[in-house]
């Protein structure tokens, strides 16, 4: 099923790199787990040139950081290293149910980022996951900023509003001034 993705669908990784000879994908996955796609049976990979195309999910396990993926569609390093870099996307249905103070990275990504007192920091361009939680780079007119994704530092999450608004620790954003 070769096909735009819709707005049904939403990205739950990343392709790093082919893996082996026989198909597999060196994966990031933006969810705590790679149930994810167990859970979904299908998977879409999108291009940079907008395309996606439907897989049947066969199995992954986890590597270092990451993951490794094996999609019944591809069988060869040929195939597997035309979606290096692509986007992994499932149904939004296939998703798990969240609870009140858990968010998808999809949902933080692009989110404006205020201290308490309305200062705008910039936006969430990117999350690293760092096992214990979560770390926000945001980048504004300071430049990059790393923002911790705790309870401490992260006050309120509006998403109807697009906003993030935070408490930084002492000295965080002390970092990039001399």
């Amino acid at each position: 099923m070769d096909r735009s993705p819709d707005d049904s669908l939403l990205p739950v990784g990343k392709v790093l790199r082919p893996h082996g000879l026989r198909g597999l994908l060196r994966i990031q996955v933006y969810a705590e787990s790679d149930a994810i796609f167990e859970r979904a049976g299908k998977v879409y990979l999108r291009g940079e040139g907008g395309e996606g195309k439907e897989f049947t999910f066969d199995s992954s396990q986890p590597v270092k950081a990451n993951f490794i993926l094996k999609l019944e569609e591809l069988a060869s390093l040929n195939e597997a290293e035309k979606y290096r870099g692509a986007e992994i996307l499932v149904r939004r249905d296939a998703l798990p149910p969240r609870e009140d103070d858990e968010y998808f990275w999809f949902e933080l990504l692009g989110l404006d980022v205020l201290l308490e007192n309305g200062e705008s920091l910039g936006s969430i361009v990117d999350i690293i996951s760092t096992g214990g939680h979560d770390t926000y780079v945001v980048k504004g007119r300071k430049g990059e900023i790393l923002i911790p994704g705790t309870h401490e530092t992260v006050k309120e999450v509006d998403l109807e509003r697009r906003k993030m608004t935070i408490s930084p620790l002492e000295g965080l954003l002390d970092i990039n001034e001399i």
